[in-house]
């Protein structure tokens, strides 16, 4: 198990046979345990997968994110530096917290390092680096993206690494953050510019977080981002409603091109200015990433999910597929004759499991939901919206009031 005075040592010393040596630290330079722990920790807000690992890690910021293939990866989650200059209501590095933890900065070397230490050991597949903005933004960016050049250039780093853009950055450092990383993201934190005006009053919806989006856009190419920009907001902080948050998310994934939307409910922290507001449950946050799917993969439009709402906006605890369902199909469809459009609205059918009983029924009937299920669909959930040669297996109250 890793431990703590192990990395530091691996830090320290990093000499390994498949990339050879890259040379001791500074002269008197220790690696401060603190440090670690702390900057490791002040991640635990930010997002890079819908689900992860509920097992503890035995070091602050690494992560066991799932992908959606199943498979399970490891990420080295830090800050660069916990001390910031701007005066976000829910945060605890905010220049406003009353109580705030010891300010800790890494050097670009330090931070390489512990990085490549990680991941030569394959306790890591990657490094996602996310950062306060210090006293002066320009120069943390500056610093976060020379710990990638000496990962990249002079260490041969060839893992993942996801760089969090800090707010306001200068176009050239965008450019240069896109060279190194395989994927990027600015938080948008709020749905709204006057919601993020509640949020935090240091920093420009429209200047510092939108036109950095579509600094991103207008400069990827096809060899560089690999894995896109993504963005993440804060669920409920400004009172803001899920019709809220998902009208701005179609708006990210339409004129931004966004790849990935991830969701964080509001939790208060001691200290903060939003100490005393109510904290968001989880299932919030789960419900507006079903959604996410439906629009993102399912590719429902705006006029099918908008019947997932209730009449101020937000998601009931419950599947919104299912909602969608019971607005939207009059009866029980008959998978020999449904267009794809309808199929898709089913549960318990998604986009494969759809485009395969469209090609089945073309050289043939289905007869059985033994048929059904092997192509795919979840039997349980689908069959009270299904009916085989007139006939339905199952009942759900959904067409009466």
């Amino acid at each position: 198990m890793v431990t703590l005075e192990k990395i530091a040592h691996l830090a320290s010393d990093c000499q390994f046979d498949s990339f050879g040596s890259v040379g001791p630290l500074d002269p008197g330079s220790n690696i401060n345990l603190e440090k670690l722990s702390i900057l490791g920790e002040g991640t635990r807000h930010d997002v890079c997968a819908s689900t992860y690992s509920p097992r503890k890690s035995p070091l602050p910021g690494i992560c066991h994110a799932f992908t959606q293939d199943g498979r399970c990866v490891s990420l080295f989650k830090t800050l660069y530096t916990n001390h910031c200059s701007h005066q976000c209501n829910y945060c605890i590095n905010s220049t406003n917290c009353s109580h705030r933890v010891q300010t800790f900065s890494y050097t670009p070397d330090e931070l390489a390092r512990v990085t490549l230490s990680l991941y030569r050991s394959n306790y890591i597949e990657g490094l996602f680096l996310s950062s306060g903005a210090g006293r002066n933004g320009d120069l943390i960016m500056e610093k976060m993206l020379e710990t990638l050049e000496r990962l990249r250039r002079r260490y041969g780093f060839s893992g993942y690494i996801h760089l969090k853009i800090l707010p306001g950055s200068s176009q050239a450092h965008i450019k240069e953050a896109m060279e190194l990383a395989d994927r990027v993201s600015i938080n948008l934190e709020a749905a709204s510019s006057s919601q993020l005006d509640e949020i935090c009053a240091t920093k420009s919806y429209e200047n510092d977080i939108l036109k950095r989006q579509r600094y991103i856009r207008d400069l990827r190419g096809e060899e560089n981002l690999p894995a896109g920009q993504t963005t993440q907001l804060v669920v409920g902080a400004a009172g803001e409603s899920d019709q809220d948050i998902l009208d701005r998310i179609l708006y990210e994934y339409r004129e931004i091109g966004v790849k990935r939307a991830y969701y964080s409910a509001f939790s208060p922290q001691k200290g903060t200015a939003f100490e005393s507001r109510k904290g968001q449950p989880l299932w919030r946050e789960h419900r507006l990433y079903q959604m996410d799917w439906l629009i993102r993969v399912y590719h429902f439009p705006p006029g099918d999910i908008k019947w997932a709402f209730d009449e101020e906006g937000f998601l009931f605890n419950s599947d919104p597929k299912l909602a969608i369902a019971r607005e939207l199909l009059d009866s029980p469809l008959d998978p020999n004759e449904a267009p794809y459009r309808d199929l898709i609205r089913v549960p318990g059918i998604g986009p494969r499991s759809a485009m395969r009983i469209v090609a089945l029924r073309k050289t043939r009937r289905i007869a059985a939901n033994r048929e059904l299920e092997a192509l795919g669909v979840v039997i349980k959930r689908a069959t009270p919206f299904l009916k085989i040669n007139g006939w339905r297996d199952a009942t759900l109250k959904m067409w009466s009031g």
